[in-house]
């Protein structure tokens, strides 16, 4: 199994009201609805429970004000006491970016912000050491265009913990970046851009970005169930989390960038929410607004030619003509949410004043979104609106044709988000190999691109109007008995070859297969779920020289990443920075700093020894010693503090946040970490 360099964060995310006496009747189910749509809608939640992993799913289907539609699968709390209902809440993820963009735009129907107004007159401590950053606007912030390299996301998904952090320390991490590309250049998923906009929410509504979102939709559309982790809300109202990784129920999961990601809801209060999409809640967001969300905004710069897709950019909006309403003729309105442990999706029909809601403890906002896309398609169906659910589409199996010559400049290295690809052309064939992604091949057919096998995915190649040359890939991907997805992005660019001089050589051909540990997150963290080592790895296999997977060198110590794909496939870039420290070398990358392996030391084998977290507040890593193994580590724990126990292969044996235990027998060959607030010390004793 291949690592990956860096620590994986949700994309995506990309994060109490009472029920107010002009609550309108569509707050309720109706009483009669259909009993075929009801059924289906059963059967193919249950699939997501039987067939795909799913621990439990919630879901809720509103038409024309009214919740036609409304239920849940799975089970909760592992002892079965709790049992789940239409009130069990869920995290929302990244569809907590609508709230966002909501807000943004109630604030726009008050007079209060112009969307094209720059940033920094609203928020004038805003600073970047790139001066282009007084070119971005609210709307670059909401449309993913503003440039901003991506997630600052260091310490936001805790157990059990609303720690404020990620939000309060954006400023300060933007103050030392450098933007990707010139603001408005072209629209690539950015959750940084939206925690921005929950800071600029606060500044001029001189409110918290919680109490404005309870106050303007929440109390208005009787979405009682809707709130953020800075609300007291009893852990048994929420949806259990289960995990491969850990036997047993896991703590309550938290998202501290709350308007990236950290809303919590349920599928009615969602679909309730819809009503200010379709115009039939002007009280609270004017249809105006309403429409200006729902413009094509990725249209503004560089963006691939139109084709069936889940991923054209409104305001907010993932897609503003989602696939498969397109091939109806109706505009469909889509965003999805990923935290580590929930997923959502949010699917609304605005002209047809219907939509629908789906969220899961478990699963992914893409399986959520064909199970949300397939209620809406029934109800049509059901109604007339549409007469039948058209069948899946294909490229068809790929005729073999004569290639041109010239195709076979094409061949190279391109990066994408976390990877590097090799394309290889030769006698009508494409062939694309990672160091992450699958093999693939294609064949050359006559409409010049390359077709799959299956015919289920083409690509091709483009050179854009910037002077770099992408590979476009169009894909349809089926789930039985759930629908199929579509997307046509950019998914890669053309990398060229770097030269690097000896000195730089040298230095990075001695980090070369060394593992790094993260160690400035924090105890609570979700993230601690498995331990991640980040392996740095510049030559063999599929690799270019002079990069570092997808991030070009550009010194003794530093790389950059400088591709510029719009979409989702150049989301989260990088600027590295390496230095030294007492004999150890670290790393910092998008918030997170890396601590080389060289900085592992064993644990003490004796029976007693402590350990204290420095003034830096960074973890201590420790690998077990030959002469530990299988003894009991009994652990005196600080009041803000945790440890977590690994084995060899990085597979978590305990982590006290989510266990209580103080004690484990620590495995051959494993790996133990203490982190907690600094000055916490940790005492260790080692019993047979």
């Amino acid at each position: 199994m291949k690592k990956r360099y860096l620590w994986t964060l949700a994309a995506a995310l990309v994060l109490t009201p009472l029920i107010p006496t002009n609550a309108m009747a569509s707050s309720t189910v109706a009483a009669v609805s259909s009993k075929t749509l009801e059924k289906i809608a059963s059967e193919k939640a249950a699939l997501l429970t039987e067939q795909y992993g799913i621990t439990s799913v919630q879901y809720a289907l509103i038409d024309n004000g009214v919740i036609k539609v409304s239920g849940q699968t799975g089970f909760n709390d592992i002892e079965g006491k709790i049992p789940l209902t239409k009130e069990t809440i869920y995290g929302i993820g990244s569809t907590s970016k609508m709230f966002t963009a909501s807000a943004v735009m109630k604030l726009v129907d008050e007079g209060k912000i112009n969307l094209d107004t720059p940033v920094v007159q609203y928020i004038t401590d805003f600073k970047m050491e790139d001066e282009r950053y007084k070119k971005i606007t609210p709307r670059m912030l909401l449309n993913h265009s503003s440039g901003l390299q991506g997630s600052s996301l260091n310490s936001a998904f805790l157990f059990k913990d609303p720690d404020p952090y990620v939000h309060d320390s954006l400023l300060e991490n933007l103050s030392t970046q450098k933007l990707k590309a010139e603001p408005g250049a072209f629209s690539v998923y950015c959750n940084d851009g939206f925690t921005l906009a929950e800071i600029l929410v606060e500044r001029v509504s001189n409110m918290t970005f919680t109490a404005f979102i309870h106050h303007n939709f929440a109390v208005p559309l009787g979405m009682n169930h809707t709130m953020t982790p800075q609300d007291m809300v009893e852990t048994s109202k929420f949806a259990g989390l289960y995990s491969p990784a850990y036997e047993g129920q896991l703590p309550t999961e938290t998202t501290n960038a709350i308007g990236t990601g950290g809303v919590y809801s349920t599928a009615e209060d969602l679909v309730r929410f819809s009503q200010i999409f379709t115009g039939k809640r002007t009280d609270v967001l004017s249809i105006k607004s309403a429409q200006t969300m729902e413009q094509e905004e990725y249209r503004r710069g560089l963006w691939p030619k139109d084709a069936d897709n889940s991923m054209d950019f409104g305001l907010g909006w993932d897609s503003v003509r989602l696939f498969p309403f397109n091939d109806y003729g109706i505009k469909a309105l889509v965003k999805g949410g990923d935290t580590q442990m929930y997923h959502s999706s949010f699917v609304v029909l605005p002209g047809q004043n219907m939509a629908a809601a789906v969220i899961t403890s478990g699963g992914s906002s893409s399986i959520n979104q064909l199970l949300a896309s397939e209620l809406l398609l029934q109800a049509m169906k059901e109604k007339g609106t549409i007469k039948e659910i058209k069948p899946d589409k294909s490229f068809g199996k790929p005729v073999k044709a004569d290639m041109p010559n010239d195709f076979v400049k094409y061949a190279g290295y391109y990066s994408t988000q976390g990877d590097q690809w090799n394309v290889t052309i030769k006698d009508g064939e494409l062939s694309l190999s990672g160091i992450v992604a699958p093999d693939q091949k294609f064949i050359y057919t006559k409409d010049g691109t390359f077709v799959d096998e299956d015919g289920s995915t083409k690509v091709s190649f483009v050179k854009e109007s910037n002077g770099r040359t992408y590979l476009w890939m169009s894909q349809y991907s089926s789930v039985p008995e759930l629908g199929q997805l579509a997307f046509s992005d950019y998914k890669a660019e053309k990398l060229e070859a770097v030269v690097l001089n000896k000195e730089t050589t040298d230095a990075w051909a001695k980090r070369e297969g060394k593992s790094y540990y993260p160690i400035n997150e924090k105890f609570s963290s979700v993230n601690y779920m498995s331990m991640i080592r980040p392996t740095i790895q510049t030559s063999g296999g599929h690799k270019l020289e002079g990069y570092f997977n997808d991030i070009k060198i550009t010194g003794l110590n530093t790389a950059e990443s400088q591709h510029q794909i719009p979409g989702t496939a150049g989301r989260d870039t990088l600027s590295i920075l390496f230095y030294g420290k007492e004999g150890v070398e670290y790393f910092n990358a998008a918030t997170t700093v890396y601590m080389s392996e060289d900085g592992v030391k064993p644990l003490y084998k004796g029976k007693l020894s402590k350990t204290t977290i420095q003034a830096d507040g960074y973890a201590r890593w420790f690998s077990v010693p030959e002469a530990a193994a299988g003894k009991k580590m009994v652990v005196k724990m600080p009041a803000k503090g945790g440890f977590m126990v690994y084995d060899e292969t990085g597979a978590l044996v305990n982590n006290t946040v989510i266990s209580g235990k103080n004690e484990v027998v620590l495995p051959t060959k494993g790996y133990i970490v203490f982190a907690g607030n600094a000055g916490s010390t940790f005492g260790i004793t080692l019993v047979k």
